[in-house]
């Protein structure tokens, strides 16, 4: 029998679905879909609820791919690990430390599922790091017909299917590339005014492993946290970073807020599942009430999208907590963010002010969408002129595929019409 179902993380979307239905068995996800099929009806994933949208929603029942058996096959030769969809990147990435083995890079807070990230992008920040779907070897889903299916990286549909947005059925399973396990070592820094920023902004990005700035937009960033992994050829962290001292206290990015629940910093080196996040696994993530945006802007055109966005700071302050500018590599995944092109990501946390954060969407994306900006999947966009899909080359072609894996619509809903037509 299906529970209710209630919102998401943050609070700030209520789910429509009729319920939620928590499978025992990858059967059981294949039976709840050949039943929607049957009945003409609708199914979506559900995961930990991390998305600020409606794209996990629907007028059926909501499939919780938390309650599939753990699973956990870690193959040295090959150098990956397969996981149950439905399982957090912090409880994958402590099993892997264990075992000598760590995944290239985390996102923000280890507690999101590995299938929900996938399926919208999601990443953490530097240079060279590709998003965490990059890293994705093979993908085992449920089809609209109820079929098991599998796809591996070379195979046909695989680049269309990685970053699917929910729409080409329920993710079972993820094998992930893995690579040794290495220590991190976070520091913190006070401060840089915007002239630093924008004239040295690939410098910056690019002093160490994986690098944050926050700001409020008004007096330029607040704090730079640089994760340098720990290795024979890396730099040690400067005692200054362009002029801003290391922090002496341990910082939260939202000024004044406790920093306990933060990943530990002063250049102390750790586990890298304990470092590359920000905020550590067994604390309640991030600030809770609260909507999230985000735009990934060419890299190349990253001075120009902050340069427009800052005539706009005095706008965005009142429903601001905070921005975070990191930088994420290129792949060849057709749905990602990072399709063919490094970008800088600008991300909003605001505060829980639906009508204020709708207010100024349009804004920013008046400013940023002409660069070429692709918003986050999972976090809250308009896109009222409905360019979004213009800026992904092969989107016509993922259209094409979820006709082929969900002929009948079966996780189709509001967010996918507006999105596929």
């Amino acid at each position: 029998m299906a529970e209710s179902v209630g919102t998401n993380w943050a609070g700030n979307y209520a789910y429509r679905a009729s319920g939620v239905v928590h499978p025992a068995s990858v059967e059981a996800v294949q039976r709840a879909v050949r039943d929607a099929a049957a009945s003409g009806g609708r199914v979506r994933a559900l995961g930990t609820r991390h998305c600020f949208n409606d794209i996990a929603d629907t007028s059926g029942d909501l499939i919780a791919m938390t309650a599939l058996p753990p699973r956990y096959e870690l193959d040295e030769a090959e150098r990956t690990v397969t996981v149950s969809g439905g399982t957090r990147y912090g409880d994958v990435a402590e099993q892997l430390d264990a075992s000598g083995w760590s995944l290239p890079n985390l996102a923000s807070l280890p507690h999101i599922s590995v299938a929900g990230a996938i399926a919208t992008a999601t990443h953490g920040s530097g240079d060279r790091n590709q998003n965490l779907a990059a890293v994705v070897r093979a993908i085992e889903f449920v089809d609209g017909t109820g079929e098991l299916r599998v796809l591996r990286r070379g195979d046909e549909d695989f680049a269309g299917a990685v970053v699917g947005l929910g729409a080409l059925g329920l993710v079972t399973a993820v094998t992930l590339d893995v690579v040794p396990t290495f220590e991190v070592a976070q520091t913190v820094y006070d401060g840089l005014d915007w002239p630093t920023v924008l004239e040295n902004l690939d410098a910056i990005t690019s002093a160490s492993y994986s690098v944050s700035m926050f700001t409020g937009w008004v007096g330029g960033v607040q704090q730079v946290w640089l994760k340098r992994a720990v290795r024979d050829d890396a730099p040690e962290a400067p005692e200054t970073f362009f002029g801003s001292a290391r922090a002496t206290e341990k910082r939260h990015p939202l000024p004044g807020v406790d920093a306990t629940a933060c990943t530990d910093q002063f250049g102390v080196a750790g586990p890298w599942y304990d470092r590359l996040p920000h905020f550590k696994l067994a604390f309640t993530p991030s600030n809770g009430e609260e909507i999230q945006s985000e735009y990934l802007v060419p890299r190349e055109r990253a001075v120009e999208a902050l340069r427009a966005l800052l005539p706009l700071a005095e706008r965005i302050a009142p429903v601001l907590q905070v921005t975070e500018l990191r930088t994420v590599a290129a792949d060849d995944l057709w749905l990602s963010s990072t399709y063919e092109r490094d970008v800088l990501g600008i991300h909003f946390t605001w505060k829980r002010d639906q009508a204020g954060v709708e207010a100024v969407l349009p804004l920013i994306e008046d400013a940023l969408l002409p660069l070429g900006a692709r918003p986050h999947w999972g976090k809250l966009f308009l896109d009222v002129n409905g360019v979004v899909p213009s800026q992904y080359p092969r989107f016509d072609d993922f259209r094409a595929l979820v006709a082929k894996y969900d002929p009948q619509g079966v996780f189709r809903n509001a967010y996918l019409d507006r999105l596929l037509g």
